[in-house]
């Protein structure tokens, strides 16, 4: 099946990458991912790691479970994600801030995030071949986004690292009663992209089977991932 999404919503309400991931169908135990920014990092610098899932293009099952030799094969067309990764900087907090007031935070954590990465992450954990299309910035924050996806199963071949913008990141404040306020950095989800898409990245969308959109890197640039999917 074919067909693009849109999120209609302009609001920037990021969730974080809080997901397990396993290499196998659910007969598996899943496996726990740790996302704390401070232990997950390699120490050797790997630009756009994919865990050495580069998935083809198009890749095939079997439908039918007899053991003969006259399977019939069926393309599954992988899932691409065209959007935003985030940074979630979550400050648990007994009440906003007043103006011009210092507050002290009950607690804090930096999280992956970001709607176009959350969507990735949910294909990933369900084994399904799943790309990620889009900008991080050359830094922590990028590292901590570009590792969890990584290690959701996640192929980040396409993932483009820009140096002249941070990585995007949000100030998540969660009060007591459930209610946050949330303040977005677009970073590299809103600057730095090209006029127009290198080749490679529509070719990835064209032989996609769904793709995803989210409203939060420019509309040109989701504009131009529609029409290749539509003419």
């Amino acid at each position: 099946m074919r067909g693009i999404a849109i999120s209609p919503s302009n609001q920037c309400c990021s969730s974080p990458l809080q997901f397990q991931t396993q290499d196998t169908l659910p007969s598996q135990p899943y496996r726990a991912v740790n996302l704390n920014p401070l232990l997950q990092f390699n120490k050797k610098k790997k630009q756009n790691p994919s865990n050495g899932r580069r998935y083809p293009l198009v890749s095939k099952i079997s439908i039918n479970p007899s053991n003969n030799n006259n399977n019939t094969q069926t393309p599954i067309p992988p899932l691409v994600v065209f959007g935003s990764a985030n940074a979630d900087i979550y400050l648990e907090i007994n009440r906003l801030p007043k103006v011009g007031e210092t507050i002290s935070a009950n607690s804090g954590q930096t999280l992956a995030g970001g709607k176009g990465a959350n969507q990735a992450a949910c294909g990933g954990r369900l084994s399904y071949p799943t790309y990620f299309l889009g900008q991080i910035g050359d830094d922590a924050h990028g590292k901590l986004i570009s590792e969890a996806l990584q290690n959701g199963g996640v192929c980040l071949d396409y993932l483009n690292t820009v140096t002249e913008a941070p990585t995007g990141h949000a100030v998540v404040m969660l009060q007591p009663d459930g209610q946050n306020s949330i303040i977005i950095v677009g970073g590299a989800n809103m600057n730095c992209w090209p006029h127009s898409l290198p080749d490679q990245d529509f070719e990835v969308v064209r032989n996609a089977g769904i793709v995803l959109l989210q409203r939060e890197i420019p509309d040109s640039v989701n504009i131009q991932v529609a029409k290749v999917r539509t003419f």
